[in-house]
């Protein structure tokens, strides 16, 4: 018994020294900073990665998290006491290429942002102290990307290749240090990859051009049309741009604008939505717009295509007449919208200036092929006749150019067309006898020898 007692305490003891040699491993690990970590990939509050993310260098630390980089940059942590370039938010945000800024975003050049991020990182830990002198000449350094860097002090500048230090020791942490540069450094793979990519776009974006065509009159090569110079009304009429229905995808609309932005659509229409908000008792036109219906986002893709609006946009008091058999009907909100809108640019002086010159005046809508009369009544512009019609309430809400709002104090139907088919009543025809030709014959012969036929009824 005394045997196994003493085995037990040897055991102890032998555990208590393991324990007081591991810690004392520990600390000693801990005083140097320089000392590589275990390389499990843990870091701590402390970590200069963790002082990144948190720092004021958002557009880089947006950049490492799109680029999933985030566990791979934890494991050179632990293996590594790093130094990280940062380039300062200007440089990521306005100074950048827009085109080269989407080219590293695109979910299939995911490789190269990687690239581009773990070339401002350097396995080494080099303070603003242990930069090159300029007796020393430059000093290369590997990046995480297995390229290099060239450290250089000149004219009392510390640069990093073709960027200058301008925060150096910016954030310091015992796993690594972060110095603030000026601008972005772009790997020459990195450049070659978007400049091969960027020439590929542009021969994938030409058009292949179909066989000549001959004039059948002249018997000569048919000339190509000229192009339509920017700001120039669409080719198309409004009817062939707009959605074939309120549910399905926009139809295509070739004009001055679509992709080439010669009109920013959307922005007119937002704009004019938040000035029916603001200006007050418009607040359920904007609603159907926006909420009931998709109309918004058609409108602006046909500003976007150079076409122009008017909208007669009734007031909430005038909406709040409207009857729930007609919102109920499947594209009915749609539809009335429709008709409120015209595609021409009206204000309000323009169109009073018709109706007092031409009298009755008769707007297209895009409700095809319903249009919508106006006629003066009362100094101010009537449109729809009879209990149907609406004034001009709140002239010139919103004109941009493009857009035109003008408030009315009705909701607009167009006129229904009553079909009115004539009854023919049947008419009796009272049917003759006809007479024979033989009695015919003896009637004019009796006729003839002076004879009295008048007892003959057969011969009146």
């Amino acid at each position: 018994m005394n045997r196994r007692v003493y085995t037990g305490g040897s055991a102890v003891t032998n555990l208590i020294l393991l324990l007081l040699f591991f810690s004392s491993s520990t600390s000693a690990l801990s005083k140097n900073p320089n000392l590589p970590s275990s390389g499990t990939g843990q870091i701590n509050s402390n970590s200069v990665l963790v002082a990144l993310l948190d720092s004021r260098y958002t557009e880089l630390s947006e950049l490492v998290e799109k680029a999933l980089l985030l566990q791979t940059l934890e494991e050179a942590v632990g293996r590594h006491n790093i130094t990280i370039f940062a380039p300062r938010n200007e440089a990521l945000e306005r100074d950048l290429d827009p085109e080269f800024k989407r080219f590293l975003l695109e979910p299939g050049n995911l490789k190269s942002l990687q690239t581009l991020l773990m070339f401002h990182i350097i396995p080494t830990r080099v303070g603003s102290d242990q930069w090159p002198t300029v007796d020393s000449g430059r000093v290369k350094h590997i990046t995480l990307a297995n390229d290099h860097l060239h450290l250089i002090k000149g004219d009392g500048k510390k640069m990093v290749d073709s960027a200058e230090i301008t925060r150096p020791d910016d954030l310091t942490r015992p796993d690594g240090l972060i110095h603030g540069i000026e601008r972005l450094l772009i790997p020459r793979s990195v450049q070659e990859d978007f400049n091969r990519r960027r020439s590929l776009r542009s021969i994938s974006a030409v058009l292949p051009e179909g066989a000549p065509e001959v004039d059948p009159r002249t018997n000569r090569l048919k000339k190509k049309p000229a192009p339509v110079p920017a700001g120039a009304p669409p080719v198309l009429p409004i009817e062939s741009a707009m959605a074939p229905g309120p549910s399905l995808a926009p139809a295509p609309a070739p004009g001055p604008g679509g992709k080439r932005h010669h009109f920013d659509g959307e922005a007119q229409v937002k704009d004019f939505i938040h000035t029916l908000l603001h200006y007050g008792g418009y607040n359920e036109m904007a609603d159907i717009l926006v909420n009931l219906t998709s109309l918004a986002t058609e409108m602006g893709r046909l500003v976007s295509e150079g076409y122009v609006l008017t909208v007669l946009a009734p007031n909430d008091e005038a909406m709040a007449k409207l009857t729930t058999d007609q919102l109920s009907e499947p594209g009915a909100p749609e539809q009335i919208v429709y008709y409120h809108i015209i595609p021409e640019y009206q204000t309000e002086e323009s169109m009073y200036n018709s109706v007092r010159r031409f009298g009755k005046v008769s707007f297209d809508t895009l409700r095809f092929p319903h249009k919508v009369a106006a006629k003066e009544a009362d100094g101010s512009v009537k449109f729809g006749d009879g209990e149907r019609s609406a004034y001009l309430f709140d002239p010139d809400i919103y004109t941009d150019g493009r857009i035109s709002v003008q408030g009315i104090d009705g909701v607009l139907f167009p006129e229904v067309e009553e079909v009115v088919e004539s009854v023919k009543k049947p008419v009796k025809k009272v049917a003759q006898p006809r007479r024979g030709k033989l009695l015919e014959v003896a009637c004019r012969m009796l006729g003839a020898f002076g004879k009295d036929t008048s007892y003959l009824s057969k011969c009146r």
